[in-house]
């Protein structure tokens, strides 16, 4: 072999070491999956800590992905299914819980306020004005006063009184496993680009 060759392939990993280290991303991927939803069951009701692990937990997975593949666009793509990931774990322990022990009852919206985006909805129920109001994030809520709806409220007071039509653990639980099959084919992928590109004696840092 040429000196230029021996430098070329320097850095190369063999077969066996870039299935192991791809395992090993894949199987951070997982725990990272399941610690964040774990830290969301823990805290359920304090969602700054769980947004907060899951929001580093993915930026390593994707420091992951780039020191595997050696190169960006992956690292970038893996923030897609990140947000599947992120978003999962964080609401599913909330909605759980709203469905398994929350008191359902039906009530009339009677006042409304707003500050900025936040928006905070006075309730009335068959029993009288709730202690609690409905509080919404967002610059188009869609509840008017005067409009009865169905609301979930924790016993425990540990979780925010929610629509009940927005509580919705099936679909926080098909988030986290798409999120978690995006993950598991960029890391395979980043696996196989980064054999070859280690082969080829090409450098990390690059975009492509």
């Amino acid at each position: 072999m040429s000196t230029s060759a021996a430098t070329e392939y320097a850095g190369a990993w063999t077969v066996g070491r870039s299935v192991r280290r791809t395992a090993l991303l894949v199987l951070f991927g997982f725990l990272a999956v399941g610690l964040n939803t774990g830290i969301g069951y823990v805290t359920a009701g304090i969602r700054a800590i769980p947004i907060g692990t899951g929001v580093l937990l993915c930026l390593a997975f994707a420091t992951g992905v780039h020191l595997l593949h050696r190169a960006t666009w992956l690292a970038l793509l893996s923030l897609l299914p990140a947000l599947f990931v992120l978003v999962g774990s964080v609401q599913l322990a909330p909605d759980l819980a709203l469905e398994q022990r929350g008191v359902r009852q039906q009530v009339t919206i009677v006042d409304a306020e707003a500050t900025g985006k936040r928006h905070t909805f006075t309730l009335r129920g068959a029993t009288g004005p709730l202690d609690e109001p409905l509080v919404y994030q967002g610059s188009a809520p869609g509840y008017r006063v005067g409009d009865t709806l169905t609301v979930l409220s924790d016993p425990d007071g540990r979780i925010a009184l929610r629509d009940a039509d927005r509580v919705d653990s099936a679909g926080k639980v098909t988030g986290l496993v798409l999120g978690t099959l995006g993950w598991t084919l960029i890391a395979l992928l980043a696996g196989v680009r980064g054999h070859v590109r280690r082969r080829t004696g090409r450098h990390a840092g690059l975009v492509f």
